[in-house]
């Protein structure tokens, strides 16, 4: 997917409030592209354009050499799965039954599950490790399971991108790591390419393959250590307390007494 002088935001009656403009990047088979920035930047209005979910401002978003605005619904639902922050507010379904719905895009009107299908099923749950989560019901599920099923979800769409709202969000530090690696391998060993928000820095610069840094005005894309060998991250992360060493990929507190 490629990002060409993209403008997003959100109309208002005759005209638009921009967000940002200008937007060019790129993600790339495989990889896990971390998008990190301040609260307000835009990370969830540039996640929701470029999932179509609102209409960009200007400018482009190609995938697969098309325009997105020229994919049908159908065709958009088997490219790009997306996983939002929100958490489900279902009840009397069970795990299983909650990643099965990842196969609505092949199943038709009636939605009944092929054995095909079923095995989609069992494999996306194997490969984020709830199995054996598959008969507990949603409401029952602590907040790190939960979002190992909706990324088993995602992956029964068997799309070739996914994109994660602040996935380790309401997590516990081991879980966030849990999901951090389990996304990373899902681009490693499945081919999977993934972008994902967050606000857990540290952790972000430790898996990424490649980093969006959203500031007020623009989007600046490489791999952490390029992205911290031209200072993009000491200018992002400095201020008065916090220092960012480009060297060890750390955050400091510094006393500023």
């Amino acid at each position: 997917m490629k990002l060409i002088d993209l403008s997003i935001g959100y109309p208002q009656g005759k005209s638009s409030r921009v967000v940002m403009k200008g937007i060019n990047a790129e993600l790339h088979k495989g990889r896990l592209t971390c998008l990190i920035g301040a609260n307000g930047a835009g990370k969830s209005t540039l996640l929701r354009t470029i999932s179509a979910f609102q209409p960009k401002l200007g400018g482009d978003i190609i995938i697969r050499g098309r325009k997105l605005e020229s994919f049908s619904r159908e065709e958009l639902a088997r490219l790009i799965g997306v996983v939002l922050t929100e958490r489900p507010s279902v009840q009397h379904l069970t795990a299983r039954q909650m990643v099965a719905m990842g196969r609505s895009p092949y199943t038709g009107f009636f939605g009944r599950l092929s054995d095909e299908d079923n095995a989609v099923v069992t494999e996306s749950m194997r490969m984020v490790g709830i199995e054996h989560l598959a008969e507990r019901m949603v409401h029952s599920l602590s907040d790190g399971e939960r979002q190992k099923m909706m990324t088993a979800k995602a992956l029964a769409q068997q799309t070739d991108v996914i994109f994660l709202d602040e996935p380790t969000a309401f997590l516990d530090y081991g879980s966030k790591v849990d999901t951090l690696q389990m996304l990373h391998q899902l681009c490693n060993v499945e081919g999977k390419t993934i972008l994902l928000s967050t606000h857990d820095l540290e952790l972000a610069l430790q898996v990424a393959d490649e980093l969006w840094v959203m500031t007020d005005d623009k989007v600046t894309t490489g791999t952490p250590d390029e992205l911290s060998a031209d200072g993009t991250l000491s200018r992002f992360i400095d201020r008065p307390g916090l220092h960012y060493d480009p060297t060890a990929r750390t955050i400091r507190i510094i006393d500023n007494k």
